[in-house]
């Protein structure tokens, strides 16, 4: 049931859009705010504004930061022969928190889907392909999730890397359930996935 406040209604809908949040919660969600200080809320609503404004996609891989370039690209410590590529910035973090890869990371922004209408355009795919021209790059790891997108994006982007590079080409092993997502795997399974990864194509 609308509540007649015009106000109140107006956050439960706006937080009814967040994913997994149904009406109740986004109810139980704004009574809270309605009833926490003005600092709290005020905190809240500054921390959304900076994540809007102050936050960009790195210049060179498409991870969000802050700065000219994320945590990933500016480390000298990682190994620059290797780029994995992910569909959404939670996957490269889930990745990188295994501690069984230190190389770099390309963020897509998507997997291709022709229901939604999601094509090459939409996604960071010449970027990564420009990425492959100096020849530093050895191994291109697709590290999309394990379902019928994603083994149909990582199969499209094995074809244009293969074109554009003499790079290794290898897919995360199986360890994932099929199906499933990489963001909510478990550190020990994204660990073994990366570990005994595959080649799919290019030098052995």
């Amino acid at each position: 049931m609308k509540t007649p406040i015009e106000p109140i209604e107006r956050v439960i809908d706006e937080l009814g859009k967040l994913p997994g949040i149904g009406r109740r919660s986004a109810e139980r969600m704004a009574y809270h705010l309605l009833a926490a200080s003005e600092k709290d809320a005020m905190a809240l609503a500054v921390a959304i504004r900076d994540l809007k404004k102050r936050l960009h996609p790195c210049r060179v891989c498409g991870a969000v930061t802050d700065g000219d370039l994320c945590v990933f690209c500016s480390d000298p410590d990682r190994d620059r022969s290797a780029v994995c590529v992910v569909e959404s910035q939670r996957d490269a973090l889930a990745l990188d928190e295994t501690g069984a890869y230190r190389g770099l990371f390309h963020v897509l922004g998507g997997r291709l889907s022709p229901t939604a209408g999601t094509g090459p355009e939409q996604l960071s795919v010449e970027p990564l392909l420009a990425r492959l021209d100096g020849g530093e790059i050895r191994e291109v790891i697709l590290a999309t999730n394990p379902d019928l997108e994603g083994d149909g994006t990582a199969a499209f982007l094995a074809e244009m890397v293969e074109r554009r590079s003499g790079a290794k080409i290898s897919r995360l092993a199986r360890g994932l359930s099929s199906g499933g997502q990489i963001e909510l795997a478990g550190r020990d399974s994204l660990g073994a996935a990366l570990a005994n990864r595959q080649p799919l194509r290019g030098k052995a």
